[in-house]
């Protein structure tokens, strides 16, 4: 146990980072029990794409544990990833439901997008584009997807509904499945706002407990089981089904190519990925004391490549963009400051691919054709609030920073598109300060972007109309 001991604190650098194996070990149970949830969550919102549930599910802990093991063993970081939150719902929300792709070209989509970030991540590209885009603009996007995923979150849980006058309004909180969101969310927001350890964990226990109480419910009164999520569905499938995903972006990769808008979407997964994994990445890194005399990451790039690999093996194996986790910071508090934190992510990952049954009581309930996901709806909820707060460190006294800011949000939410509301910040971006004094403060790369999505809308709104 010694010899383990010692090889493990050398490959590792655990005295040397401050920390302890203990301390590492248990930083990673922390970090897993945070973000494990993403495993039922993604598999009820990619299901609404048309993908199988489990398939789904092994797919993003597959996923999972092949990013975090590489961020662990070659990276060193204490970062666990899995499919991001905001990027899933964009896959199916918009990519699937809106622009009317297949789940197939979506993957491919995601594909080629994590093989341009791998490039990326291994060229002097990564520091031109971050310096390009600036950071007002960084943030408003950042909120405008935590707007996004909210509204997703709101929408399939039944709370908000669409209405021909008003776009949407409220649903029928008095239906027994929206009740069961209700009671979710609140208590979500509950446990969150304890500001304890127990915060940490708000989502997953808030998964667990209200899947069990609509369960119970069900039991409890039968009446209501038809509207109530149960254990053991015989719909519930096998982790066996990742054959139906595995493999499906490379067939699907031609028919993508030829349609235009695909390009806009490569590009939209591409910049999400980036920037999510750039910032989560550096808040981490200054929490474990990973940036060096100049604010960089120690070994970015090999940070950014487990990531981008994460993203090409996941949509090889079948599910949405791979990410680095806010939620890596839980395991940090725990004291964790290496690799081993990660690598512990990525074997708990694999386990909990045997526990796959466990989470049947989150499958989606189908009530007079419309969607309903009452145990997970919350999870999108918190998660786009979380995001939200980005806001508050936008310059709000720079009024092209404020303009940039809402256009980016209301484009977002009114087209139900994240790529949209991107190209609209961009494009008005570059608008304003070009016309104004202020043109040299912008990058070309900026410019070129803004010209490329300008592009794009005449290709999709004139040309092939």
């Amino acid at each position: 146990m010694k010899k383990i001991a010692s090889g493990l604190n050398k490959y590792f650098k655990i005295s040397e980072r401050g920390s302890t194996i203990s301390k590492e070990i248990l930083g990673g149970l922390t970090i897993f029990l945070a973000m494990v949830y993403i495993l039922p969550v993604n598999g009820g919102l990619l299901s609404v794409a048309g993908m199988d549930f489990a398939a789904v599910f092994a797919a993003t802990a597959i996923a999972a544990a092949i990013a975090s093991l590489i961020m662990g063993l070659y990276a060193n970081y204490p970062v666990g990833l899995a499919s991001g939150m905001g990027v899933n719902a964009f896959f199916t929300w918009v990519v699937v439901k809106q622009l009317q792709f297949t789940w197939e070209e979506a993957l491919a989509a995601v594909l080629i997008s994590g093989v341009l970030f791998l490039i990326i991540s291994i060229t002097g590209l990564r520091r031109i584009v971050l310096n390009a885009i600036p950071k007002n603009l960084k943030l408003a996007v950042g909120a405008g997807i935590g707007f996004f995923i909210a509204f997703v979150g709101l929408k399939t849980s039944g709370i908000v509904v669409g209405h021909p006058d008003t776009l949407v309004t409220l649903g029928n909180l008095a239906h027994p499945t929206v009740l069961l969101a209700v009671f979710g969310v609140v208590l979500v927001f509950i446990l969150y706002a304890l500001n304890k350890k127990i915060s940490r964990f708000a989502i997953i226990i808030s998964i667990v407990v209200t899947g069990l109480v609509g369960v119970l419910l069900g039991v409890i009164f039968p009446s209501l089981a038809a509207y109530m999520p149960s254990i053991g569905g015989s719909n519930l499938g096998s982790i066996a089904n990742v054959g139906q995903t595995f493999g499906k972006a490379f067939g699907a990769m031609g028919s993508l190519l030829a349609k235009p808008m695909a390009y806009a979407v490569i590009f939209t997964f591409l910049f999400v990925d980036f920037f999510d994994t750039a910032g989560t990445l550096v808040a981490v890194g200054h929490d474990a004391g990973l940036l060096d005399e100049n604010g960089e990451l120690i070994d970015g790039e090999k940070a950014l490549l487990a990531d981008s690999i994460g993203t090409i093996a996941g949509a090889i194996v079948g599910t949405s963009t791979v990410t680095s986790y806010i939620e890596s910071t839980t395991g940090i508090e725990q004291g964790a400051r290496t690799g081993l934190a990660a690598t512990v992510v990525g074997l708990l990952f694999i386990v909990s691919l045997l526990f796959y049954p466990l989470f049947s009581f989150v499958n989606a309930v189908f009530i007079d054709g419309v969607f309903y996901s009452p145990v997970t709806s919350m999870a999108l909820i918190v998660v786009g609030a979380l995001m939200v707060s980005s806001l508050k460190d936008i310059d709000w006294k720079d009024n092209i920073v404020v303009a940039t800011t809402f256009i980016t949000i209301i484009i977002m939410l009114m087209s139900g598109s994240i790529a949209e509301g991107i190209a609209f910040g961009f494009i008005i971006y570059a608008v304003m300060m070009g016309v104004t004094k202020r043109r040299k403060e912008v990058s070309p790369v900026m410019y070129i972007l803004a010209a490329l999505f300008v592009i794009n809308f005449i290709i999709k709104f004139v040309l092939l109309v």
